[in-house]
């Protein structure tokens, strides 16, 4: 073989296992951007830090009956859940438990679509009449929640007081006694600093 093809030939194979390598260590890259995007550390953050101000909605329910966040009682929960009601029946007996032992819990679901089952889901787990609201992916994004179920309480003043993705019953119960204690100052400059980039929370109807 001549010199000059074998030459040609080591050159083509050296551009081939550059290209493969680049490929490679792309992948690792998005591999681990995946993982940290989608990885518990990541769900952790998600939500709305306690005493940051919640994002401002008016809604109808399903019989066309209005609700509005901030709650015109002391406390409201928002619970996000498009499609994991059904997988989570300890969270369902939950919710059903806080409001039977406090009936003044301004309490709706929250979906990011229409989704004429979860009234279904709630009516089989007695909690039939629970107003079930269709927002938006856009306000699901506000509330900086990606997974479901997600709880969130807000006060009348429009404050996050307890924020968290729940799996069980003692997990609803939990977040509700955190809900009721007073924000302090340090909790409102950790909320800040949290997320310096997110200005006033835009008002979805």
């Amino acid at each position: 073989m001549l010199p000059g093809a074998v030459a040609m030939i080591l050159t083509v194979a050296f551009v081939v296992v550059a290209v493969l390598l680049c490929v490679a260590a792309l992948l690792v890259i998005l591999g681990t951007a995946n993982v940290y995007l989608s990885g518990p550390e990541a769900i952790e953050r998600d939500g709305l830090a306690r005493g940051r101000r919640a994002p401002r909605w008016s809604l109808p329910d399903e019989s066309g009956a209005m609700h509005t966040s901030p709650p015109t009682g002391s406390l409201q929960l928002v619970l996000f859940a498009d499609h994991s009601l059904k997988s989570f029946p300890s969270v369902i007996s939950g919710v059903r438990e806080l409001i039977a032992g406090d009936p003044g819990l301004a309490t709706v679901v929250l979906l990011s679509k229409r989704n004429d089952l979860v009234g279904a889901v709630l009516a089989m787990n007695g909690l039939a009449g629970l107003p079930v609201l269709t927002g938006s992916a856009a306000l699901y994004a506000d509330y900086n929640v990606r997974v479901g179920p997600f709880a969130i309480f807000v006060d009348s003043a429009g404050l996050v007081r307890a924020s968290s993705l729940v799996n069980h019953d003692w997990q609803v119960a939990k977040l509700r006694q955190v809900a009721g204690l007073e924000i302090s100052a340090d909790e409102r400059a950790a909320a800040r600093r949290r997320w310096p980039h997110r200005g006033l929370a835009r008002t979805a109807v």
